[in-house]
């Protein structure tokens, strides 16, 4: 089954499972949204809607709220001296698709548990004593040296001969 929604003034084509990228929604990642515009569904029949079809709406899940590669904007208008660059980075929300429902139906399915786009956080183990530290040191540094390792303030620098025999 298949269906054809409108957000954001685009239309997509979608079944159930599809990752979608569309222009920004209201939601937090792991949040379900609906859109209600659906202009047709498919599957062993086909509705067409006019314009949309009433009752059907599609249920996604929020997986992402990021922001898209940089796009300029640069206008020139020639022999001018006219030139006008701009840019913006578009907002997007990263959505998958759950469920295509129809006849007024409310979205069953709730947030997946799995995620696959997450990556797993790295976990720390924090020193509990000196005998530790000195352990996570490199080798052949003692514990002195890799804590010495601060970065000093920068000096100034030197004044060279031209420019006090400037002054």
């Amino acid at each position: 089954m298949f269906a054809v929604i409108k957000t954001g003034g685009k239309q997509y084509r979608v079944a159930a499972q599809d990752t979608l990228k569309v222009d920004r929604l209201a939601g937090e990642p792991g949040q379900i949204v609906q859109f209600g515009e659906v202009l047709v569904v498919g599957g062993d029949s086909v509705t067409l809607g006019t314009p949309t079809i009433t009752g059907a709406s599609v249920a996604a899940e929020v997986l992402e709220q990021g922001r898209g590669p940089k796009i300029i904007a640069f206008k020139k208008r020639r022999r001018k001296n006219s030139r006008r660059k701009r840019g913006f980075r578009p907002e997007f929300t990263l959505v998958r698709i759950t469920e295509i429902l129809t006849d007024g139906a409310a979205p069953t399915m709730t947030a997946s548990v799995r995620r696959p786009n997450r990556k797993p956080e790295p976990v720390e183990a924090a020193p509990e004593d000196a005998d530790a530290a000195t352990a996570a040191a490199p080798k052949g540094k003692s514990k002195s040296k890799v804590e010495s390792k601060a970065k000093a303030p920068r000096k100034p620098a030197a004044k060279t001969r031209k420019s006090a025999a400037k002054k």
